[in-house]
């Protein structure tokens, strides 16, 4: 049995790479995982040799220590590798493999599964619906910043490329498959990008980024992209989008700017719960400032998509209400305009394998859209940093060395 080395958060602004068990088909108990779920059998499981697995920026939000993981926890729910066992259940996915593992994890079975809602599946997390590898409150399934993972029901939850030579000529962007590339696309399809449309997207993180991909795949006549960050407008600006500096004052004056109107068809929140002010507030934190531009700027009749992550429980920040997930919300702005709202987890099966065939056959390059960067595992703890910094960067680990000789 091989070693096995993870990336393991160990409290509030640190994350270390250690050794941590290899992976079996019983779920152990260890930080995080719910007691509920301690012995649980997984013959249908596959353990993956980790090829690629990103760092998210929802894992920054633990790592920042603005939730209630525990120390001790494996982080990571980007995943894409190679199948090295199967368990006696498993009758379709084979050893040798190379597969992208979605980040919601899901039994297939529940009704949540059977009408595509992956995002909230109903058996694999006791406390609530939804799942996610490396994630706090998500049922404790150990992340795959790993050289090894185990990923359940693997027939149901594991996308096979189809050919595997192919497949690591362009590993980069196939590796954006588990997470962010079906995260922006979701963002962009609730919110209703189609033919001709204008979209304003609220921030140039991966997602943000990814996001405006999806938007010009989806035929959008303009992309705006808008952020605090210099470096990572430029990013957004470097593949087409238009792009606005929120620290230079209201966003609706500046659309109108590239527009002649305030007003965008659609909108899409790629930020989330840390969400900063506008203009003379940028330097605030104000978790409900994004919700409420979206509002704002979206179009009588229009939609929101909301991929940006929001919890029910922030001990970071810095007001009670929104330390338990209340956000003062203009709600009354929403209604009066018929906008339509989508938020939750993306559920990523209902996309990945329509977007992949998007990759293979050169429709789109994500990867060089988010700046992936691979890194190797032992290097994590910096990446997480600069990261953290504001790095225009999407980091990808190579456990194993295999990302160098594919790019």
């Amino acid at each position: 049995m091989p070693a096995n080395h993870a990336v393991v958060y160990e409290g509030p602004g640190k994350v270390e790479v250690k050794e941590v068990p290899y992976p079996t088909f019983e779920v152990k108990d260890g930080p995080g995982v719910n007691p509920a779920n301690v012995g649980r059998k997984v013959p249908h499981g596959a353990i993956i040799k980790s090829v690629a697995t990103s760092i998210c920026g929802s894992d920054q939000h633990m790592v920042r220590g603005r939730t209630t993981a525990p120390a001790g926890l494996t982080l990571g729910h980007e995943i894409t590798g190679e199948v090295v066992e199967t368990g006696p259940d498993v009758e379709f996915i084979k050893t040798g493999d190379l597969v992208s593992v979605p980040f919601n994890i899901a039994c297939g079975r529940c009704r949540n599964c059977k009408e595509r809602k992956t995002g909230v599946c109903e058996n694999v997390n006791p406390d609530r619906a939804g799942s996610a590898y490396g994630y706090v409150d998500m049922g404790g399934w150990v992340g795959g910043q790993a050289e090894y993972v185990l990923v359940p029901y693997a027939d149901w939850n594991l996308l096979k490329y189809p050919d595997k030579e192919q497949a690591m000529e362009k590993i980069l962007d196939l590796a954006m498959l588990s997470d962010i590339f079906p995260t922006g696309y979701h963002g962009c399809v609730t919110a209703g990008v189609t033919t001709g449309s204008t979209v304003y997207i609220a921030g140039a993180g991966p997602v943000g980024l990814a996001a405006a991909t999806s938007a010009f795949l989806l035929g959008a006549a303009v992309v705006i992209v808008a952020d605090l960050n210099k470096d990572r407008l430029n990013q957004a600006r470097s593949f087409g989008c238009e792009t606005i500096d929120v620290s230079q004052g209201d966003p609706a004056d500046q659309i109108e700017q590239i527009l002649g109107t305030p007003e965008v068809d659609c909108a899409v929140d790629a930020v989330g719960f840390e969400a900063r002010g506008h203009g003379a507030d940028a330097a605030k934190e104000q978790p409900a400032t994004v919700l409420n531009t979206l509002m704002k700027v979206t179009r009588a009749g229009g939609a929101l998509g909301i991929p940006g992550l929001y919890v029910t429980g922030d001990p970071g920040a810095e007001d009670e209400a929104a330390k338990h997930g209340s956000l003062s919300i203009q709600i009354g702005l929403g209604w009066a305009k018929s906008l339509g709202f989508t938020t939750g987890q993306c559920p990523v099966m209902k996309y990945n394998r329509q977007l992949m065939m998007a990759i293979l056959h050169d429709r789109v390059q994500i990867a060089k859209a988010v700046n992936a960067t691979p890194i190797p595992l032992e290097q994590a703890p910096q990446g997480y940093r600069d990261f953290d910094r504001g790095a225009a960067r999407k980091y990808v680990l190579d456990p194993h060395g295999m990302l160098p000789k594919a790019a």
